[in-house]
């Protein structure tokens, strides 16, 4: 082959080896590989300085850089967390996506039995970011000082224990029926407006105790403000090591942790939701990400979308249930 032939040939080839490169990038342009092609989305369906939204917050710097393509939160409150996360149900733009929590994906279709705004098929899960226990606490000028103490206690006064939660339906008030469940005792529920204004009676001795978000409560209880009683994960928290699981005080079904995962739109092309789970979950296993995850008292998870689903739906069912023997509504 002379030299005029050879180039010929090595024409062709780079001309066959770049249509196959745009045919493989035409095919990946119709998929994940497109998206996004425009800023994203977030939204927080809680206001600003919660744990859903510090959370939200840790992940979308990143996650933007990783998608090249800003991320931008946006808090949309009320309703139980409802408004936002209908926005995201109802969203056809394919640039939108949901900081998800167990109110607005599980706890709240038993609650908002004929007021609720969306549907479960509505959203699709991508991945759950992070799981953070609740805490049992009280004032420590409580006479009781371990959660079997304040049952005994509870058992002992004729009115019993007065509790306290950042709201009626809240996964800290059904935390709460958990143990009332699990145990006959009687308690009456004071339901808040947020822990801020929960904590501020628990700590002044007018509420006997309460549950809480760890994060909400962890800066008092390390001041001794507050007394831990127990948590209620599965394993002690590392952010309080010296405090027992509920499971170890003696009420293995009290045991409810919340959880905050992302959500999209039902009509987000599976591609891209694949697309989000993976980076989401490189972002988590990231070691300075998970340090800050850490530091809000939550365990980092990162999970894939079949396996966050899975446990979507089990925590439909099991807290549907806990709704209906405590008979709680808020339509």
């Amino acid at each position: 082959m002379d030299a005029l032939s050879r180039r010929h040939a090595l024409l062709g080839a780079v001309a066959l080896g770049a249509a196959a490169a745009t045919g493989s990038g035409v095919a990946l342009a119709q998929g994940a590989a497109a998206w996004p092609s425009r800023p994203v989305r977030f939204i927080v369906p809680f206001p600003a300085g919660g744990t859903t939204d510090l959370l939200a917050r840790i992940l979308a710097d990143p996650l933007g850089a990783r998608l090249g393509q800003p991320v931008v939160v946006e808090n949309r409150g009320g309703a139980g967390g409802n408004i936002g996360a209908d926005v995201v149900a109802k969203s056809t733009d394919g640039h939108t996506i949901l900081m998800t929590t167990i109110g607005t994906a599980a706890i709240n279709y038993g609650l908002y039995r004929s007021t609720m705004p969306y549907k479960a098929t509505d959203l699709v899960a991508v991945s759950n970011m992070a799981v953070v226990p609740n805490v049992f606490i009280s004032t420590p000028r409580l006479e009781a000082k371990t959660l079997q103490e304040v049952v005994a206690l509870a058992r002992r006064r004729r009115d019993g224990l007065t509790i306290g939660s950042s709201g009626n339906g809240s996964s800290l008030h059904l935390t709460g029926e958990l143990l009332r469940q699990a145990t006959g005792i009687d308690m009456i529920h004071v339901p808040f407006r947020g822990s801020g204004p929960m904590l501020i009676d628990v700590i002044a001795g007018r509420v006997d105790i309460a549950v809480d978000n760890l994060p909400s409560s962890l800066g008092h209880i390390r001041d001794g403000r507050l007394r831990a009683l127990a948590v209620t994960s599965e394993r002690r928290s590392p952010a309080l090591p010296d405090v027992p699981t509920t499971r170890e005080a003696g009420f293995p079904t009290v045991d409810a942790v919340a959880w905050f995962g992302i959500q999209a739109p039902a009509s987000m092309p599976p591609l891209v939701i694949e697309q989000l789970a993976t980076e989401i979950q490189a972002i988590v296993r990231d070691p300075a990400v998970r340090a800050k995850i850490e530091e809000q008292g939550a365990e980092p998870v990162g999970d894939t979308p079949a396996q966050f689903q899975a446990y979507i739906d089990r925590e439909i069912t099991r807290w549907a249930e806990v709704i209906r023997k405590a008979n709680v509504t808020v339509d």
